[in-house]
């Protein structure tokens, strides 16, 4: 027991130099937003001064973020195994931190459906393009997205997306409303 919190009084010191130095923040600069000393806050980032409760929620505050985020544990799975979704060429992973986001790999192969059969659901949708170009149907509007460009777009537009020229690999991020739209869509691939 001694030794967890001798981890997490460790970790949350490391956090609290991290996210000051992020931010672009001296000590006199976070001393100003937290009403401590900078010599204080020097001494509590090195482990040479006792770590308060009254303190964290200061420099939570001082530093724009939550005293829940500066002290928690980070679960010892930090890697995690992809899922066949429909075969070897469409792959999803969860997201731990965002239940009912989940990452997506694709590989598209047939050309945009016809503009009646784009389709409109709630949620939001991410995609990157990892090779080919792809041809997203959003809206009255066409787009083409080549390798390493992305696209996010309102789901709530009717959308669809095919292939242009060859096969292209898609990777898309996918929230819990959008997903459910996809439960079960044998036609995911061109229609999402």
């Amino acid at each position: 027991m001694t030794q967890e919190l001798g981890d997490v009084d460790s970790l949350v010191r490391q956090r609290l130099r991290a996210l000051r130095l992020a931010q672009g923040l001296s000590l006199g600069d976070l001393a100003e937003r937290t009403h401590l000393s900078p010599s204080s806050l020097s001494r509590i980032e090195n482990g040479q001064r006792r770590l308060a409760l009254d303190q964290l929620v200061l420099l939570a505050r001082g530093l724009d973020t939550s005293l829940d985020e500066l002290v928690e544990v980070q679960e010892d799975e930090v890697v995690s195994n992809a899922m066949v979704d429909r075969g070897a060429d469409s792959l999803h992973w969860q997201v731990r931190r965002s239940p009912g986001t989940i990452v997506l790999r694709r590989r598209v192969t047939g050309p945009p459906p016809p503009p009646d059969r784009t389709r409109a659901h709630p949620g939001q949708e991410w995609l990157v393009v990892l090779s080919g170009t792809l041809t997203l149907l959003l809206g009255d509007r066409r787009y083409r997205i080549e390798t390493n460009q992305s696209a996010e777009f309102d789901t709530m537009l009717p959308h669809a997306f095919g292939a242009e020229g060859g096969p292209v690999d898609v990777l898309m991020m996918v929230d819990r409303e959008a997903r459910r739209s996809h439960h079960g869509d044998d036609d995911e691939a061109a229609n999402d």
